[in-house]
């Protein structure tokens, strides 16, 4: 069986670390991910992928990127099962493995010398 994800997109917001009970470092972020085609109104839509990110991953994406970054992100789909109001819910989303760091929007060019 096979369970792999490969995405470009950017960053919605800046990633923050958060730290579980057991000292594990995880972050939660969304990448907007445009799709390749328009739709019946000629428009491009965007989808928004929730995607989790753990430990050294998740402490080097927090340090090195930002809101509006273009991130590849190569994972598994993951299904989280909750109870939220006596009815079971399901969120589907990316579970991390490999971040790779595309571009910067921050990042300004240096202006040509005159």
């Amino acid at each position: 069986m096979l369970n792999q994800v490969v995405m470009v997109g950017r960053l919605t917001a800046d990633p923050e670390v958060r730290e579980t009970e057991n000292d594990n470092k995880f972050s939660k972020i969304t990448i907007a991910v445009p799709r390749s085609y328009k739709n019946a109104d000629g428009v491009y839509e965007t989808d928004f992928i929730p995607v989790d990110i753990w430990n050294n991953i998740a402490e080097n994406t927090a340090e090195y990127c930002k809101k509006g970054d273009i991130i590849g992100v190569k994972g598994r789909l993951q299904v989280d099962s909750f109870e939220k109001d006596g009815e079971k819910k399901q969120v589907l989303k990316v579970a991390a493995e490999k971040i790779t760091f595309l571009s910067s929007k921050s990042k300004e060019e240096p202006e040509p010398a005159m």
